[in-house]
C-alpha cells in the first residue's frame, strides 16, 4: 500500500507546488481545469486552475492536489484537520525539510529531541498546510 497525501487549494496549487518542489526536488506534473472535457462553461481564471498537480516525494510517494472550482461550489476550508506527517532517513535530511518548507510559515514546535525518543517538529507552511517532520533516532 502506497498513502499519497492530496491537498486542496483556493487557486495557488501550481503555486505551492512549485515551492513544494524546491525542497523535494523531483519533477512537477501541472494539469490545468481547462483541459478537462465540459471545462468551456469555466471562467478564464478557473480554466487555469490546477485540476491535478503531483510531485514525488519518495519511492513510489507522490504529494498531490488540485484547486477548487468556486462555480461547482467547492469551497476551500482552511484549516488544522490534516497534517502531513514525513519521516526522513536522518536528522540533517529532517533538518532540511522543517527548514525548507516551514519558510515564511508558522512553527509550533521547532525541531527538538523529544520525551519519546525521536527528533521531531511540526508547523505549518505559508499556504496553511500543516506538516510533521519526525525522525526515529531509534533507526540504524
Amino acid at each position: 500500500m502506497t498513502l499519497n497525501p492530496y491537498l486542496n487549494f483556493d487557486g495557488n496549487a501550481e503555486e505551492a507546488f512549485r515551492f513544494y518542489q524546491s525542497v523535494f526536488g523531483g519533477e512537477l506534473f501541472v494539469q490545468k481545469m481547462g483541459e478537462a472535457p465540459g471545462s468551456e462553461n469555466l471562467s478564464e481564471a478557473e480554466k487555469n486552475r490546477a485540476m491535478h498537480v503531483a510531485i514525488p516525494i519518495g519511492s513510489g510517494q507522490f504529494l498531490m492536489a488540485s484547486d477548487c472550482v468556486p462555480s461547482m461550489g467547492q469551497v476551500l476550508q482552511v484549516g488544522n484537520n490534516n497534517y502531513i506527517s514525513i519521516m526522513p532517513d536522518s536528522r540533517e535530511e529532517a533538518d532540511r525539510l522543517f527548514n525548507g518548507l516551514s519558510a515564511g510559515g508558522k512553527v509550533e514546535m521547532p525541531m527538538a529531541d523529544m520525551f519519546w525518543g525521536d527528533y521531531f517538529g511540526s508547523f505549518q507552511d505559508r499556504f496553511g498546510v500543516c506538516w510533521m517532520i519526525n525522525f526515529n533516532t531509534n533507526t540504524p
